[in-house]
C-alpha cells in the first residue's frame, strides 16, 4: 500500500506530472487513448464467481492500491460497482509492461484484461494478462485507510469523496433508486410526468423569498421559481387530469442541515379528489418506494425505528396544539385571545400576524417535534393558505395536511382552490401581508386567475421533498449529504 502522506502532497504532484512528462516523451500519452472495451464490472464477478471462474474478462476503474512484491504485485480497482483484486505478473505482463504497471500511482485509472480466479486466502481476483493507464491522475488522494473525512471538502470535492467513501456513493446510488421508484408508482397511477418554467416573472406557489435575475434580451427581471404549483394546476385546467414533475427549485433563505438554497421538489395533481386522496396517495406511495428501495417499511434514521407499513396517525392542527401545547384553540375567538396565549406560553410573534398565523407558530414551536411517526396533521388555518379550498363547516379553516416524520415536515397538500373569486381575494390578503413586510408572501398571479376562470375541476394536490425523503430512506444526518453538489459558501 502507497502512504500518500509521507511526502509532501504538492511534491507527490510534481513527481506524478514528471511521469505523465516521460509518458509523453516515449508516445504513450495516455490522455490520447478515447475508449476500453469494459465487459464486466468488479459486482459482476464477485457475484457471479462459479459462472466467470476460469474466464477471461476486461474491466477498467481507478487505482485504488499497489503491493508490489518483486516480480509480482497485487493491486485493488474500484469502479462503480465496488473494488476488486488483481494479481499481476512479470511473467505474464513482460518486462516492460510490468515495469510500467509498477510505476502506476494511486489514483489512476487502469484497464484490465485477465482470467477469473481464487487466491490461496480465498479472495476473488483477475489474473492480469494485460494492464493499461487509460488517465493519469496527477493529484494523490486522501489516504485509504482514514478516507476522506473532512466534512467541508466531502462537500466541495464530492468526486474525491465518491471515490474514498463507500458509504457515499451508496447514498446516491440508493438516491437514483428513490426517484425511479416514485417514477414507476407514478407511471402506474396514469399519472403524466411534465417540465414546467423555471425561470418565471411571478414566483408563487410557497412562503418563500425567491432569488432574482435578469433577461437581458428582453430587458426583463425574472425570479427563480420556488414552487411547481401554479403551472402545473395549469395543466389540470388544460385537462391532463393526473400531472407531476421532479425539478428543482429555488428559495433564498438559510442553509442548515434540512435546508439548501436550491432543492429537488415533487409536486403532483390529480382531479376529482381532494386532500384526503393526497393522503391515501401518499401512504401508498412511502411504502412502495420504501420496499423497493430498502426491501422493507421499517426504516431507521438515527437509531429511531419508523414504521410505513402502519396506517399514518392523522391529527388536526388545533388538536395538535391542545396535546402538545395545552392550548385549546377553540376557546380563542379573537386576536387578542391568540396574543394573550401567546404571551403566557412564550411563543414569539410579530404585529403583522394575524390569528391563524399564531396557531402555526403554536404547532411549529410545541407539536413539530413529538411527530416522528408518519402522521397527518390536517385542517390549517385560512391565513397561511392562500391557495386552498375552505372546509365547508368551517370557513376559517382549510382542506390542507403537512406530512411529517421525525419531526420534519415532508410533504404539503391541499384540496386546490378553484374559485377564482376567492383565489383573487386570497392574493389581495396577501399583498396586503407583503406590503406590511412579509416578503415571504404570494403575489397576485393574473394569469392563473385567468386560468381559473377558464375552470379548474375539484383538484387534489401535493408537493414532497425529494431531499429530506432521500435523508430518511438513506440515514443520513443532514441534507447535503444526499445533494452531489450542496450549495457552498466561496473560499475566496
Amino acid at each position: 500500500m502507497e502512504h500518500t502522506n509521507q511526502i509532501n502532497i504538492s511534491e507527490q504532484s510534481t513527481i506524478r506530472r514528471e511521469k505523465l512528462a516521460e509518458l509523453k516523451a516515449a508516445g504513450k500519452d495516455p490522455f490520447r487513448i478515447t475508449k476500453f472495451d469494459v465487459t464486466h464490472h468488479a459486482k459482476d464477478i464477485k457475484d457471479g464467481f462459479d459462472e466467470w471462474e476460469g474466464k477471461d474478462v476486461s474491466l477498467a476503474g481507478r487505482l485504488l492500491s499497489k503491493r508490489v512484491m518483486g516480480k509480482a504485485s497485487f493491486c485493488h480497482i474500484q469502479d462503480l460497482s465496488g473494488s476488486i483484486q488483481a494479481y499481476v505478473a512479470r511473467d505474464d505482463l513482460g518486462v516492460d509492461e510490468y515495469a510500467a504497471f509498477k510505476k502506476f500511482d494511486i489514483g489512476d485509472i487502469v484497464g484490465i484484461c485477465g482470467t477469473v480466479f481464487r487466491t490461496k486466502t480465498g479472495e476473488i481476483s483477475v489474473h492480469a494478462k494485460q494492464m493499461s493507464l487509460l488517465s493519469k491522475s496527477l493529484q494523490p488522494l486522501p489516504e485509504k485507510f482514514h478516507g476522506l473525512t473532512d466534512t467541508d471538502r466531502r462537500y466541495r470535492q464530492r468526486y474525491v469523496d465518491l471515490i474514498m467513501n463507500d458509504e457515499s456513493r451508496d447514498t446516491f446510488l440508493k438516491r437514483s433508486k428513490i426517484l425511479s421508484a416514485i417514477r414507476r408508482f407514478l407511471d402506474e397511477k396514469g399519472f403524466i410526468e411534465v417540465e414546467t418554467p423555471i425561470l418565471v416573472a411571478n414566483a408563487g406557489g410557497a412562503a418563500a423569498r425567491p432569488f432574482l435575475t435578469h433577461h437581458n434580451a428582453l430587458d426583463e427581471d425574472f425570479k427563480l421559481r420556488i414552487s411547481l404549483e401554479l403551472y402545473l394546476k395549469r395543466l389540470i385546467v388544460g385537462g391532463l387530469e393526473k400531472v407531476f414533475e421532479i425539478g428543482r427549485v429555488f428559495r433564498n433563505e438559510g442553509v442548515d442541515t434540512r435546508h439548501n438554497p436550491e432543492f429537488t421538489l415533487m409536486e403532483l395533481y390529480q382531479a376529482y379528489t381532494d386532500y384526503h386522496g393526497m393522503m391515501d396517495l401518499t401512504e401508498e406511495m412511502y411504502r412502495y418506494v420504501a420496499k423497493a428501495v430498502l426491501g422493507t417499511t421499517t426504516i431507521t434514521y438515527n437509531g429511531v425505528e419508523m414504521d410505513l407499513g402502519k396506517p399514518f396517525a392523522r391529527i388536526t392542527m388545533v388538536d395538535a396544539v391542545k396535546q402538545y401545547a395545552g392550548v385549546d384553540w377553540s376557546q380563542v375567538k379573537t386576536l387578542e385571545d391568540a396574543r394573550r396565549f401567546a404571551d403566557e406560553k412564550g411563543v414569539h410573534y410579530e404585529e403583522r400576524h394575524r390569528k391563524g398565523e399564531i396557531l402555526n407558530l403554536f404547532f411549529e414551536e410545541f407539536a413539530e417535534e413529538h411527530l416522528v411517526q408518519p402522521t397527518f396533521v390536517m385542517d390549517h388555518p385560512i391565513e397561511i393558505s392562500p391557495l386552498t379550498k375552505k372546509k365547508p363547516d368551517d370557513p376559517e379553516f382549510v382542506e390542507r395536511f403537512e406530512f411529517f416524520m421525525n419531526g420534519w415536515e415532508m410533504a404539503n397538500a391541499y384540496s386546490e382552490l378553484n374559485d377564482p373569486i376567492d383565489q383573487r381575494a386570497r392574493f389581495a390578503a396577501q399583498e396586503e401581508q407583503f406590503a406590511k413586510g412579509d416578503d415571504e408572501a404570494e403575489h397576485t398571479d393574473e394569469d392563473f386567475l385567468n386560468a381559473l376562470e377558464i375552470g379548474m375541476p375539484p383538484t387534489g394536490g401535493i408537493g414532497y421533498g425529494i431531499d429530506r425523503m432521500c435523508m430518511l430512506l438513506t440515514d443520513s444526518p443532514a441534507i447535503r449529504d444526499v445533494l452531489l453538489f450542496p450549495t457552498m459558501k466561496s473560499l475566496d
